[in-house]
């Protein structure tokens, strides 16, 4: 077997006399242990040298007794649990063979190989007492563990203990009844506290999202004539874009990445400026991702750590892109084939990532670390080109070892903030929008996004990416040739 192969016990020491040998800086943190827990223990303490923080705590408890001499192998004698804090190498070993010919138990302060049982670090509520092994390897783990534990279980949970032992005396029955009506107790307690928690998500995300949609729209009417007028005269042209958004979405759901370069691709080759084009993909992916990160976190697919250090430098990226993109909208005409060669390099990124994940990785994979200065380069390079967080994000966090189902939902739920901040900055500096565009974009990305989360982990990745590659490739490169041949 591998692993912690330990056996965790519970002794009540008040029923036994233990013998702790050393009664120095060791000595006093181990007696302190085991009075924390124990006040009542019955112990003898023996050591040439004793502190006198030691002597007081000894004080001030009846049963434990302090001996200023050294230790002596009769000492031994009707002991029945041994605890050595020495740094005395060839005293540990007298103790360990007299300990082992009296079947004694016996502990040796950073001596892990001596002992025969271990001192875990301990978390104590009230009734409430878990103990935690690691195996020897590390105590430092232990006490951080420690400290965790006693800062998530909140105080109360002691009075549900004292509760729970009141209705485990009313019940009647057979034992495997007062087990079963017990369960029944406590499971509606958690399952009550789980739906509360999530109860309070839900709204906060669903909250955001409308918040987020209302700020949008309400921007709109006012700043823009245009896009007034397009709600009572819509454009047929709208519908092409309603296709392509659900179609994208899809394609976005299935692999976590392209829908931002496969939107700009689409876009500019329907004439819209590389400004609106990337205005238009962010604005759709608002509510999309919006749907599509609460979709992945009903799912457990968020890892919360990591959506904390790319959400900041994310939104700072986008924001500084949105604006740099949007203050050369007059200069479209140019910037237009530099976008189109980003998108077509991420044409060829697409089908390379495609062909990669039919093989092997060797050897152990490193976890990305630098996640904060990946989120800001992602954001800039996803607000110029109208895409790539997905395509440069998420396939760094897979590339370096991260879990796929976990940065998938956490990449999802993060671009909702990012796209809600790059649009912004697009509505503020932009002085007019392809809005047959935006609306086709956001309500076919829209109502792709709940369905694409579903089958995110039930579709084959590899021919969506090489169809996904070579469509973008081609649209770019058309895109790239149209421009040469207008100059020529």
């Amino acid at each position: 077997m591998e692993g912690n192969q330990l056996f965790p016990v519970f002794i009540k020491l008040n029923t036994i006399h233990t013998l702790l040998v050393g009664a120095g800086p060791v000595g006093l943190e181990k007696l302190s242990a085991i009075l924390g827990n124990s006040p009542d223990a019955n112990v003898t303490v023996i050591g040439l040298e004793v502190l006198p923080e030691l002597k007081q705590l000894a004080a001030n408890h009846e049963r434990v007794s302090v001996l200023t001499r050294e230790f002596e192998v009769a000492d031994l004698e009707g002991i029945d649990l041994v605890v050595a804090a020495t740094n005395n190498d060839d005293l540990n070993q007298l103790i360990r063979v007299e300990a082992d010919r009296r079947n004694l138990l016996v502990n040796f302060a950073d001596k892990p190989e001596l002992c025969n049982f271990y001192l875990g670090s301990i978390v104590k509520k009230g009734d409430l007492k878990i103990a935690i092994s690691t195996n020897g390897k590390s105590p430092t783990i232990a006490k951080r563990l420690k400290e965790v534990l006693n800062d998530s279980l909140p105080e109360e949970i002691n009075d549900t203990l004292q509760n729970m032992q009141a209705l485990r005396n009313t019940l009647n029955g057979d034992f495997a009844a007062k087990v079963k009506k017990l369960n029944a107790v406590t499971s509606s307690l958690i399952v009550a506290k789980e739906e509360k928690h999530k109860t309070y998500l839900k709204w906060l995300i669903w909250s955001a999202i409308v918040f987020s949609f209302a700020i949008v729209v309400a921007a709109f009417w006012h700043k823009e004539p245009e896009f007034q007028a397009y709600l009572t005269n819509l454009d047929p042209i709208f519908y092409w874009f309603l296709i392509g958004g659900f179609i994208f979405a899809m394609i976005d759901g299935a692999i976590g990445m392209s829908y931002g370069v496969t939107s700009t691709s689409f876009s500019i080759a329907m004439g819209v400026p590389p400004a609106s084009a990337s205005m238009g993909v962010h604005l759709s992916e608002i509510l999309s991702n919006g749907i599509a990160g609460w979709m992945h976190y009903r799912f457990g697919n968020v890892n919360w750590k990591l959506f904390k250090l790319l959400l900041i430098p994310g939104i700072i990226g986008a924001v500084t892109g949105a604006y740099l993109l949007s203050s050369l909208e007059h200069y479209s005409h140019y910037t237009k084939p530099f976008v189109s060669l980003y998108t077509l390099i991420l044409g060829f990124v697409i089908l390379s990532k495609a062909y990669q994940s039919n093989g092997k990785t060797k050897g152990k994979k490193d976890k990305i670390k630098k996640i904060s200065l990946l989120g800001l380069f992602g954001g800039f390079i996803d607000a110029v080109g109208g895409g790539g967080w997905g395509s440069i994000v998420l396939s760094s966090l897979i590339a370096g070892g991260r879990n796929a189902r976990f940065s998938l939902g956490t990449v999802k739920i993060t671009r909702f903030f990012i796209a809600l901040m790059s649009s912004l900055t697009f509505i503020t500096m932009l002085s007019g929008a392809h809005w047959e565009a935006v609306a086709g974009l956001v309500i076919g990305s829209a109502l792709a996004s709940p369905i694409a989360a579903r089958v995110s982990n039930k579709i084959s990745a590899k021919t969506i990416m090489v169809l996904v590659g070579i469509l973008v490739v081609i649209v770019s490169a058309r895109s790239i040739i149209n421009f040469i041949l207008e100059l020529v």
